[in-house]
């Protein structure tokens, strides 16, 4: 199981493709391109619900939102994603194995959108945890933005919500 997930997020390029297959093996490396960063999205989504030990219904409802909107999947396709990337959290060893995946494939608004969302996660109880700030002052690092681009991302998202 660990070997598919190492094989699924590692970016290797697909050297024996042929001109007579091209277009067929360009869709499915796009495909697997697009699984994998669904993949990597929602397991970071999942770290930080996870973070304050605490995993509401409300949290698993926002992760299903902002993966549809994000990728457009449908519910079933979300649930297979999120059963998916919570076994692939159970073997990683870090956030890294996440974050660069989405640094490879999103340019920084992208990165930038993705903080936000982890912000509205955090916000859902209206409470900030401690293990729960950590993992967004991570997330922000490893995606190579600044502090202040995590504050940012904070304080647009409480006016948003009003908090």
């Amino acid at each position: 199981m660990l070997k598919f997930f190492k094989d699924l997020l590692s970016e290797k390029p697909d050297s024996e493709n042929s001109d007579s297959n091209y277009s067929s093996d360009t869709t499915s490396s796009d495909d697997n391109s697009e699984r994998k960063l669904q993949l990597a999205t929602c397991a970071l989504f999942l770290e930080v619900a996870q973070a304050d030990e605490h995993f509401k219904r409300d949290e698993r409802e926002k992760i299903m939102k902002v993966m549809k909107e994000m990728f457009v999947l449908s519910s079933e396709e979300i649930n297979e994603l999120m059963k998916q990337s919570d076994e692939y959290i159970q073997q990683s060893v870090s956030l890294y194995e996440f974050t660069d995946v989405i640094n490879n494939h999103f340019n920084k608004d992208e990165r930038y959108e993705i903080i936000k969302n982890v912000w509205r996660l955090i916000l859902t109880d209206e409470k900030i945890h401690k293990y729960e700030e950590h993992f967004v002052r991570t997330i922000t690092a490893n995606f190579k933005l600044e502090h202040r681009d995590m504050i940012t991302a904070k304080m647009e998202v409480k006016e948003e919500l009003e908090l």
